[in-house]
């Protein structure tokens, strides 16, 4: 039987005549960007309604709301999660080597921002009330993720934290230059007005017992996130002049004036790392990040480190701390530092730095902020430590308790929400009976070999505006991109190349001599034709003018 692989290697049509009957099928198929989205946000769907709205007869107010709330249904939190998410959906877009991949997290920032302006409430899946009470430790983004799947399916929902205002580590660990407060506290009040009840300055096992906790609830989630960070372990780290990153960001986005000095060092490589280093720019010091191996291993996202760059950090590239330097009378004056070169491959499948004999020396610093890495804060709360730093989700699955987000392992925000829908879907079925819920496709996605690139026109990938530099360090909470235009934002969707989900091209339609498509009366993105195999003559050229890859061969045999 031939392949498709194999028929689109040849020449699209031989001739009027084939030796063989090809029969199509029309299957949907899985769009890279939908691949590797964390929160599992079906990314080309929603795209299509916008790109083609005029198509299926929908204005583009009315589009942009069906659009944002199919986004919803995954993520409550569009507008905050365009402007923080490295989008790792954008990784393998197969209009990435043409003329860039589609700017995901630009449209997803613009129809969140469209949303907020619009007022537009969440959706509610299940109008009546449930019998069971439902509980959330931490309101960060894995708990408000299961506390509002939760409550739109008519559960009664309390979320307790030990801050004063919700959002965890986006709230406290992201700077509002990164994400403006009232974009994050917009999304969050919208979760609050279905019905979740906040329970504020709430510390879990302390002024809360655990074990009253699980006599007021039938269900819980714990979503308490990382949010301590680990000591270097360093001789004369411990003053008033070195803090943990996860400590030092929370203090600045709760609005305390932390006094820096001008030479500031931070250790480590990832996004917290890179989110003092711009917070203390803001402040007019001159910073350094000490990281022990290359760029090229740095956790942290490039367009962050290259924003850093712009806003004169200095990195230090295969350095590492060895010993912090005190006055006699305990001032920080500097930081002694191991110079360091790759060695072979460790657990992590990185180059394992290795330090270089006698190659020391010292680095400036009035102040030193620790980002090597930060886990879950389990005071008063042991009865749910498993031993080992981490709580895991799976451990929990008991029926009655279950975890997400950062308390099982660092991860990103996307990650941390898609764990606490899933963890709401799971219990949700268990509650009710229904059977367990079926995890999002994955799976091969559908490559450029079954994508015609070039019938799509050349139109390049939208960038964010971004403010001067001198600008932004000079006002320190001012955004520091901005979102595009709405006729950016509608010629970006349109980019899209609709990857294994029919757009409307026509192509089968106007190539079928036999008249084997015919069209619907109400499409809609990736239904425009019925196929009937009864009218087709087994000429294959739908097949070959597909430029999305939708139609394949359902069966393949000699012509008598």
């Amino acid at each position: 039987m031939e392949t498709d692989e194999k028929r689109r290697s040849e020449p699209a049509l031989t001739g009027e005549f084939r030796l063989e009957i090809i029969q199509p099928e029309q299957l949907d198929k899985l769009p890279p960007c939908r691949a590797g989205c964390p929160s599992g946000t079906n990314i080309r769907d929603w795209i299509a309604i916008i790109a083609q709205h005029d198509r299926i007869g929908l204005s583009k107010e009315e589009a942009y709301a069906r659009a944002w709330s199919r986004i919803v249904e995954c993520n409550p939190f569009p507008a905050t999660m365009g402007r923080i998410c490295p989008h790792p959906c954008e990784a393998d877009c197969n209009r990435k080597d043409k003329d860039g991949a589609i700017a995901v997290n630009a449209l997803e920032r613009f129809i969140g921002d469209w949303a907020i302006q619009q007022g537009l409430s969440l959706p509610v899946l299940e109008a009546d009330a449930k019998p069971e009470s439902v509980g959330v430790i931490g309101a960060g983004p894995a708990g408000l993720s299961f506390a509002y799947q939760m409550q739109r399916r008519g559960y009664a929902v309390t979320v307790y934290d030990r801050h004063p205002a919700p959002g965890g580590m986006l709230r406290y660990g992201i700077p509002d230059f990164r994400l403006p407060r009232h974009v994050l506290e917009a999304e969050v009040d919208r979760i609050v007005d279905l019905g979740v009840r906040l329970e504020m300055d709430a510390r879990i096992g302390m002024d809360l017992p655990f074990s009253e906790l699980r006599a007021r609830h039938e269900v819980l989630f714990v979503g308490l996130g990382a949010q301590a960070g680990k000591d270097l372990g360093l001789a004369g780290e411990s003053g008033v002049d070195t803090w943990t990153a996860t400590e030092f960001l929370r203090r600045h986005n709760s609005g305390e004036d932390i006094p820096i000095g001008t030479e500031v060092v931070v250790v480590g490589g990832g996004n917290t790392a890179i989110d003092v280093a711009r917070v203390a720019r803001r402040k007019q010091a001159n910073v350094t990040i000490l990281y022990r191996r290359t760029r090229a291993e740095m956790p942290a996202i490039d367009i962050e480190i290259d924003e850093a760059l712009k806003e004169g950090v200095r990195i230090e590239y295969l350095a590492s701390p060895i010993a912090f330097i005190r006055t006699d009378s305990g001032d920080l004056t500097g930081i002694q530092v191991q110079r360091m070169r790759l060695g072979e491959p460790d657990a992590s499948g990185r180059p394992r730095p290795v330090p270089i004999e006698g190659a020391i020396s010292t680095v400036l610093a009035s102040t030193v902020v620790n980002a090597i890495s930060q886990e879950p804060d389990w005071s008063a709360l042991e009865e749910l430590h498993r031993g080992d730093g981490w709580l895991r989700a799976a451990d929990q699955q008991d029926g009655a308790i279950s975890a997400g987000g950062d308390i099982t392992g660092l991860d990103i925000a996307s990650h941390a929400i898609a764990q606490g829908r899933a963890a709401a879907e799971r219990m949700h079925a268990r509650l009710r009976g229904l059977p367990e819920p079926q995890p999002a496709p994955n799976g091969t996605a559908i490559d450029g070999e079954h994508i015609e690139t070039d019938f799509y026109p050349e139109s390049f990938r939208v960038a964010m505006p971004e403010v001067e530099v001198e600008t932004r360090l000079s006002d320190p909470h001012l955004e520091v991109s901005a979102t595009i235009s709405e006729d950016e934002f509608l010629n970006e969707t349109k980019r899209c190349l609709s990857c294994g989900s029919c757009f409307g091209c026509q192509h089968c339609w106007m190539y079928c001599n036999a008249q084997g498509f015919v069209r619907l009366e109400s499409p809609a993105p990736g239904r425009y034709f019925v196929l009937s195999l009864d009218a087709c003559e087994g000429c294959g050229k739908c097949i070959d003018v597909c430029p999305c890859g939708y139609l394949g061969t359902l069966s393949a045999q000699p012509r008598l």
